[in-house]
């Protein structure tokens, strides 16, 4: 079976705690991916969600880190035509913004299923051409 990886990495911090965006993105990310592997399986495709996680050292030194995703290999960005940029969010990310992802003017603080379905589904006809 092929494989779909999607990788997601989100800011945690030293008591284990991660914001709201990528909490609620994280729900999202893991409805999708039961989603796409009963969508998926009858096509041999397997999605693998791989979870990574930005300390704080990272984040404070670059906040656009947390909460990113990748579907095969390519920020989501890149299968939405969508651009990143970022919003304040909560107290486990202090005084420093979060990432957002901005589609034709609509921005989203997290991801919902139906973008990372989108993105998933677009790869998935690349990955069978």
């Amino acid at each position: 079976m092929k494989e779909l990886t999607i990788s997601w990495q989100r800011l945690v911090s030293p008591e284990g705690e991660t914001c709201l965006r990528c909490g609620a993105t994280q729900a999202e990310l893991e409805r999708a991916v039961a989603t796409l592997t009963e969508v998926l399986r009858p096509l041999g495709i397997m999605p693998v969600l791989e979870m990574t996680q930005v300390d704080e050292v990272a984040f404070r030194a670059d906040p656009s880190q947390s909460n990113r995703i990748w579907i095969a290999g390519q920020p989501i960005e890149d299968w939405l035509n969508a651009t990143s940029g970022s919003t304040r969010c909560c107290a486990v990310c202090g005084d420093l913004p979060c990432r957002t992802v901005e589609i034709r003017g609509e921005v989203f603080e997290t991801i919902p299923e139906r973008l990372l379905l989108r993105a998933a589904l677009i790869a998935t006809a690349q990955l069978l051409a």
